[in-house]
């Protein structure tokens, strides 16, 4: 079983050789490189970043999927009936399952390896679980890290499957270049349901189970998805026909070759159109802003300015010193 230390990278020489092993496909260096970026010491963070740094040269892309979907859609069958049907046609297949953290370990709880367990034997596919830690937007604070080592380690897809629906989960557009909304066949009542900003931010809807006796019932559902994509305003980065929705079936494994070619001609016009670039360069610059933050946030934590904080918070509780001259002293401590 691999060692995910991710104290590896100072054992093998460095994020140089880690880089390397990474790029050559060392699917053990891949797994220590996603513990590495995940974990919150400030040792490691130095290594994850110095480790991206060396891996910015790989050059590599993949096409990025993200997936949501409401809770009992078969978001997992279906990423491994569609995993098992790309990895046919020759692809590798990366999967970055974003799971509901333990309240008591901080762990994942649904174990994904356990729930797409033909797809987890696979040669050429790769699933890992990642806790999401609380975290607003439905994936893991680290999650856009672990995508790019995967497009560095040379896989062809990397689907990334969100916690569920919420208003939140629109983050995960910002590390995807198409983004699935998955949907059971229930019609309006669940259509009230499923938020605008969700909705707006989806390029294509997939109404799943649509087999059996809930075929009927999935034909009317994706008629009133598109009736409601046609409300929507139609966005620049789309061409003619999208956002479109449509039925498919994870269990007969119906709709999955159409909706696979809708998501490549979608991917392809972007690229042909310039939106491809324009849209990566987009999520890089939010992405520096959001590691600023997360650098910030992280000195808080010193407990000696944790301490300093506890203090002026009760001063500012029982009205000796004003809010904003409280976060003064804090933000001079930070050097901001």
């Amino acid at each position: 079983m691999a060692n995910d230390d991710p104290s590896m990278t100072r054992n093998s020489g460095g994020a140089q050789a880690l880089a390397a092993r990474i790029v050559a496909g060392d699917r053990r260096a891949l797994a220590r490189a996603v513990t590495l970026v995940e974990s919150t010491r400030p040792d490691h963070r130095s290594e994850a970043a110095a480790l991206m740094e060396a891996l910015r040269g790989a050059d590599r892309e993949a096409l990025r999927i993200g997936l949501s979907g409401t809770p009992g859609v078969g978001k997992s069958s279906f990423i491994e009936t569609f995993g098992l049907m790309l990895i046919g046609q020759g692809l590798r297949v990366a999967v970055l399952a974003v799971d509901p953290s333990s309240a008591r370990s901080g762990g994942s709880i649904l174990g994904d390896k356990t729930r797409m367990e033909r797809l987890s034997r696979e040669r050429n596919a790769f699933i890992r679980p990642s806790p999401s830690a609380t975290h607003l937007g439905g994936v893991a604070r680290r999650t856009r890290e672990a995508v790019a080592l995967c497009e560095a380690a040379g896989f062809d897809v990397v689907l990334i499957e969100t916690v569920g629906v919420g208003q939140s989960e629109t983050m995960v557009a910002q590390m995807c270049d198409l983004f699935v909304l998955l949907l059971a066949p229930a019609g309006g009542d669940e259509l009230q349901g499923v938020k605008r900003g969700i909705m707006e931010m989806a390029d294509l809807i997939l109404v799943n189970k649509a087999d059996g006796d809930l075929a009927s019932a999935a034909s009317r559902t994706v008629a009133d998805y598109s009736g409601a994509l046609r409300l929507l305003r139609k966005r620049p980065q789309d061409p003619e026909g999208f956002p479109k929705a449509m039925a498919v079936s994870a269990l007969e494994e119906k709709g999955l070759d159409t909706a696979w070619n809708e998501m490549t001609a979608l991917a392809g016009w972007r690229r042909d159109n310039g939106w491809w670039a324009r849209t990566r360069a987009g999520q890089a610059a939010h992405w520096f802003g959001e590691a600023v933050r997360e650098g910030l946030l992280a000195r808080l934590r010193d407990p000696a300015l944790a301490d300093e904080m506890a203090r002026l918070r009760e001063a500012v509780a029982a009205g000796e010193i004003s809010v904003e001259m409280a976060a003064e002293h804090v933000l001079k401590r930070l050097g901001v």
